[in-house]
């Protein structure tokens, strides 16, 4: 008998939990509404959604992302805002901005809300849109919405007339430029004369000055100083005695040079200084002090002794 009191108890406890467990859990309420009920055209108005649910559960609200309706067109969703409120329920609000551009009233279809098996909707809400009062028997009231804007200032627009009349104030500093030499009997042509050229000998002699201010060989640079005394010498003599010295090696040169009566007196002069340039560039020679001194004083000797004399008539 105690027994079965005891399993009468143990059962009636059991129901009062179950009870008690389903009178906690309540259901989710959605509740939406607008900032403004009437708009004009093109104007735009907020849907403000609140939703009202047990923490545990799992909330969706299903908000369409371009159109609320026909007619109703939604510009931007915020995201959800959620808070705990006193009674330990979950509180979630978010906000649509709509708008409408065709005048009409509006009755806003219903928000639907998933908490996991189950879905809620929201109470409808009315939105009517308005055309804009216009009154047609007084034109002078229209107004243009923006006044005409002036375009930009782009000076590429303007390089044509830039560019051309540079081009205008070419042609008259050159139009100028030609009457004044024309005036003045000057070749209109700005060319530069050249020089006159040298005599073979005087191009020598300066030559053989540079090479001399140069001051190679106290530099080390033998082989410099040797090559550029007798490059002077073989262009001097190609121009002097119409041989192809450039392309001539010494002994080629000596051979030619050896008939020249001219250059007899000073023959044994030029070879000393092919035959020690030879050494010098070939052979890696390294002449003595004197021994450069003398090439060169033979290399004007050379020159002085076989220039060509002009007879004056």
């Amino acid at each position: 008998m105690k027994l079965m009191k005891k399993s009468v108890l143990f059962l009636i406890c059991i129901q009062m939990l179950f009870s008690t467990g389903k009178g906690s859990a309540q259901s989710t309420l959605i509740d939406v509404g607008l900032d403004s009920a009437a708009i004009l055209i093109g104007e735009q108005t907020v849907l403000h959604l609140t939703v009202t649910s047990d923490r545990e559960k799992e909330i969706r609200i299903l908000i369409p992302r371009d159109t609320l309706m026909r007619g109703v067109e939604v510009l931007a969703v915020s995201a959800p805002d959620s808070s705990i409120i006193d009674n330990g329920r979950l509180l979630i609000k978010q906000d649509v901005l709509i708008t409408s551009f065709d005048s009409s009233l509006y009755l806003l279809p219903p928000v639907a809300v998933v908490d996991g098996r189950d879905t809620v909707y929201s109470n409808q809400v009315a939105l009517k849109v308005s055309t804009i009062p216009v009154n047609v028997d007084a034109p002078e009231e229209f107004y243009d919405i923006k006044e005409v804007w002036k375009p930009p200032f782009v000076l590429a627009d303007y390089y044509v007339f830039l560019f051309g009349g540079l081009f205008f104030l070419f042609l008259i500093c050159v139009a100028g430029y030609i009457i004044q030499q024309v005036r003045n009997k000057k070749s209109i042509l700005p060319f530069k004369k050249e020089a006159p050229k040298l005599s073979p000998y005087d191009q020598a002699v300066k030559d053989l000055d540079e090479i001399k201010r140069q001051k190679l060989w106290q530099q080390g640079r033998n082989k410099e100083y040797y090559t550029l005394i007798t490059e002077v010498l073989r262009s001097y003599m190609e121009e002097r005695f119409d041989i192809n010295a450039l392309e001539m090696t010494s002994g080629e040169i000596l051979h030619a040079i050896r008939d020249r009566e001219e250059a007899d007196s000073v023959y044994e002069n030029l070879k000393q200084i092919l035959q020690l340039a030879d050494f010098v560039k070939f052979a890696k020679l390294i002449p003595l002090p004197d021994e450069n001194d003398l090439s060169m004083m033979n290399a004007y000797l050379f020159v002085n002794q076989t220039k060509q004399t002009l007879i004056k008539e």
